[in-house]
């Protein structure tokens, strides 16, 4: 049975966001060192600022932006491992 690839993008998302969830309360309930360094290192690719275009009649304004940490990366990689045995 061939699989699609929008279901593939639905489990990395659902994977990144419960790895996200999971990371930052990892980060609050951590004792403070080296644990608590890793699960709050995290990089956030996107547009800043954002975008905006001035159309006289309307301004557009467009912008991302991900926060992505250690514990989304291995979320979404559970994601994929979830979608190959499912």
């Amino acid at each position: 049975m061939r699989k699609s690839p929008w279901v593939l993008f639905v489990f990395i998302i659902i994977g990144g966001l419960l790895g996200g969830i999971l990371g930052e309360i990892l980060h609050v309930i951590a004792p403070q060192g080296t644990i608590q360094n890793i699960f709050s290192t995290h990089f956030m690719p996107g547009l800043s600022p954002p975008l905006t275009i001035d159309l006289v009649l309307m301004k557009l304004t467009l912008g991302f932006s991900l926060k992505v940490n250690v514990i989304s990366v291995l979320g979404m990689f559970v994601g994929v491992y979830f979608y190959k045995h499912v």
